[in-house]
């Protein structure tokens, strides 16, 4: 890559990282201000979708064999992951694992039919922020990798 270019690709990945981080941060606070942790909302939203598509459909089997009976532990799981995907970002803590949270939590929105075009640009994203090392450009990474070595989550 041109050292001319280094520069502006860099501030590009750190900009998407961070409204990376900014966007599951806001999804965290809205299920958590909303009360999706301990009510059925989530439920809700599941059966009212389910209601929506093809009932043959894979994502029909999906909502009503996995997340429909397990609407409380779905709801827990993605909003702790959205918590670790925007904190890890905002901080650059442990970026490329929770890159790979974000691509997991985002295939399994995209599963339950929630896919619309703005799923795609999560997919790519996640997947820059694991190929790339902008964990180490700006945040906690660079130095705990240094301190750590060995381990998976700072590389």
């Amino acid at each position: 890559m041109s050292p001319r270019l280094r520069p502006v690709v860099r501030g590009t990945v750190l900009a998407l990282r961070y409204g990376f981080g900014a966007f599951f941060l806001y999804g965290a606070y809205h299920k958590i201000t909303r009360g999706w942790l301990t009510s059925p909302v989530m439920r809700e939203h599941f059966v009212q979708r389910l209601s929506e598509i093809d009932p043959e459909s894979f994502s029909a089997a999906y909502l009503k064999y996995f997340a429909i009976p397990w609407y409380r532990p779905v709801a827990w799981v993605l909003t702790l992951g959205q918590v670790s995907v925007a904190l890890g970002m905002l901080l650059g803590f442990a970026v490329r694992p929770n890159a790979a949270l974000a691509l997991f939590l985002v295939s399994n929105i995209s599963a339950g039919s929630y896919y619309n075009a703005s799923m795609p640009p999560f997919f790519v994203v996640s997947l820059l922020l694991l190929a790339t090392p902008s964990g180490h450009w700006v945040g906690l990474d660079g130095p705990l990798h240094r301190r750590f070595p060995q381990s998976p989550l700072f590389r």
